[in-house]
C-alpha cells in the first residue's frame, strides 16, 4: 500500500522522499564518487564510460551529461549530491541554481537578494495565483528566443 503524499501538489517542488531516494541511489552514489580527485578526472575525461560503471538508467546518465538538474533531481538526484556535478565543473551552487531557474546567475542572486520567489499562488496546485508551475517568469536565460 502506497504512503499518501500530501505534498504532491507543491508548484515546482520534488521533495525527496524515501521513493525518490530509492531511484535516485546510485545517481546520488555517483556524484558522491566525486569527492575524490582521481574520480573527477576520470569522469572529466570520458563523462559516458565513467557513467557506465553505475547502475543509472540510461536516462539518469543523460541528464548528468545534459547537466539538466532539474531532470536530475525528478529522477532521484538530491541537489546536495549533484553539487558535486557543479563542483566537478567549477561551478558555484548560485550557478547552478540559476540554471535550474532559467535565470542567469546575476538574475538569480538579485533575485534571491530582493527575498526570493513570492509565496503568493505558489503555496499548493490549484491556488489561485501567477505563480503556478505554467506561469512562472523565467529569467533571460530560460527564454527560447
Amino acid at each position: 500500500m502506497a504512503l499518501d503524499k500530501p505534498y504532491e501538489d507543491l508548484p515546482g517542488t520534488t521533495l525527496f522522499d524515501t521513493d525518490q531516494s530509492r531511484m535516485g541511489y546510485w545517481l546520488n552514489q555517483f556524484c558522491m564518487s566525486l569527492m575524490k580527485a582521481e574520480n573527477r578526472k576520470r569522469f572529466l575525461a570520458d563523462e559516458k564510460a565513467y557513467l557506465d560503471e553505475w547502475e543509472m538508467s540510461e536516462e539518469q546518465k543523460q541528464a548528468v551529461m545534459d547537466r539538466d538538474l532539474n531532470r536530475c533531481i525528478s529522477l532521484g538526484g538530491n541537489i546536495y549530491f549533484l553539487a558535486k556535478i557543479g563542483a566537478t565543473d567549477g561551478k558555484s551552487f548560485q550557478q547552478m541554481a540559476g540554471s535550474m531557474t532559467g535565470m542567469t546567475e546575476e538574475e538569480y542572486r538579485d533575485m534571491m537578494v530582493n527575498g526570493g520567489r513570492s509565496i503568493e499562488g505558489n503555496r499548493r496546485l490549484g491556488e489561485d495565483g501567477d505563480a503556478q508551475p505554467q506561469n512562472q517568469p523565467q529569467g533571460v536565460a530560460g527564454k527560447k528566443g
